[in-house]
Parts: C-alpha cells; structure tokens; sequence
C-alpha cells in the first residue's frame, strides 16, 4: 500500500463505518419506541445510545468526505460535498450520500432544538431517519466500489434485514398496545345509584 492509496482506503472503511453506525443508532431508536432493553442499557440510556450512535456516524461520514477530498483517483472539491451531483464519479449516486449526509445533520441537530421546535415537528423531521438509513445503503451499494463483492452486500443485507425486523416489531406492539388500552376502557360509565339503559330496558320487560 502506497500513501497515495491511504485517502481512498480511509474513504471506504469510513463510508462503511458510517453506514454500521447510522445502522446502530435505528436500532437504539427503534429499541427506544419498543421499550426493550439491550441487557443494562434501557429507558433513557438507550435514548443516549441513539444520540451517541447518530453523532458517532456524523463523525464518520466527515471523515469520509474529508477522505474524498483527499483521494486522487476522483477529483472532489469541497463544494460537491454539500451540493449533489458534482462529483464526476457515479453523480447520482454520490448525489445521493450527499442528501443522505445532509439529512443526517438535520435529524441530529432536531434533538439539540426540539424544545424549541416541538414535539410534533420534531417527530415528522425524525422520520427522516428511515430515508437516511434507505439512502445510505442505496449511495453504499450503488456508488461503493465492493458492492459486487459478498461480504458487503451481506453487510448491507444483515442491516436492511435487521431494521425492518424491528420496525414490524414495533408496529405490531403498537397494535397490541392501542388494542389493550381499548379493551381496558370501560364502554359506559355508570353512576352510583343511576339506572343504565340496559337495566332501564330490562325493568320496561319485566
């Protein structure tokens, strides 16, 4: 290996980096919604593993632009690392990290001003995290240069596989949980001393 190769090497172990650790904060997130545990890590610990997990992916994704910058082989300039499709190599899809890495920033930055914002938009902005995530692995495997290789894709495979497990998980809990509050609440409320309906129409039979 030849220091002319090292921003390249840097640029694709950090472009994996990134994705594992934007794969990792979905998971603490979805955990969160869940109210499931990780062995101690639960509650508000898990919501700090989520923040940690999105910063430590944030980090990772400046140093793999950093890294691009760096690289010969492609000529980047700074500018197309906050405009898509200016990077001559596969533009759309380096277009996409791109939007990706800038989504990523607003949804991380959501939490610093949801007081400030509000639950309810903070709730739809962090949505965006699903399009981070789906846009991660599309720029992965679309722009990466092992995508045709197996430990990758089954890299991308395990993480898409994973996300979409919990995420029905967490929807079929939802259910459960809207379902039973449901059949926990009473249907009619009854005053002490006062007839229902029923007992009204039962009395007008006999």
């Amino acid at each position: 290996m030849t220091l002319e190769m090292l921003p390249w090497i840097v640029a694709r172990a950090t472009g994996f980096a990134a994705f594992g650790l934007f794969t990792c904060a979905m998971i603490a997130g979805l955990l969160v919604r869940t109210r499931s545990s990780v062995g101690p890590v639960k509650g508000s610990g898990m919501v700090d593993l989520h923040r940690h997990f999105s910063l430590l992916a944030l980090i990772a994704t400046a140093v793999h632009g950093t890294a691009l910058l760096l690289d010969t082989t492609v000529d980047v300039s700074p500018l197309a690392l906050v405009v898509p499709g200016l990077v001559p190599y596969r533009p759309v899809w380096t277009g996409v990290g791109v939007v990706v890495a800038e989504m990523a920033l607003l949804v991380h930055l959501s939490f610093r001003f949801r007081k400030r914002i509000g639950v309810p938009v903070w709730r739809r902005i962090h949505w965006l995290t699903y399009a981070v995530f789906l846009g991660g692995a599309v720029h992965g495997i679309a722009s990466g240069t092992d995508s045709n290789t197996t430990w990758a894709m089954a890299i991308y495979g395990g993480a898409v596989a994973a996300v979409a497990g919990l995420t029905g998980w967490r929807a079929a809990t939802m259910r459960r949980g809207s379902s039973s509050k449901g059949a926990r609440s009473p249907r009619t409320r009854q005053t002490p001393g006062v007839p229902t309906e029923d007992s009204r129409a039962q009395g007008a039979r006999a």
